[in-house]
């Protein structure tokens, strides 16, 4: 079992992330502004999300929006989207 340390990752969080791992999109951060963290995936695409993590502008991360949990390094905390808001920038 690969150990993780899960920051207000619920359980069930836990068990859809790791049960579709083909759902995870890489990205990098394009800016953070308290709770909240824009992501730019891979294919170009900008998710904005409220979350406890702290990454820096340019760290790479994953994300998984099914399950809402954002990986940076080997810690995952839980991600909730805000539909909409990246792309009003």
């Amino acid at each position: 079992m690969i150990h993780r340390t899960r920051n207000d990752v619920l359980p069930i969080q836990e068990a859809v992330a790791s049960a579709s791992p083909s759902a995870w999109r890489d990205g990098l951060v394009a800016s953070r502004d308290q709770a909240v963290v824009t992501v730019v995936l891979l294919d170009g695409s900008a998710l904005a999300v409220t979350t406890s993590a702290t990454p820096d502008p340019g760290e790479p991360v994953a994300l998984h929006p099914v399950a809402g949990v954002l990986a940076v390094g080997g810690s995952w905390y839980s991600a909730r989207d805000l539909v909409g808001a990246a792309d009003e920038r």
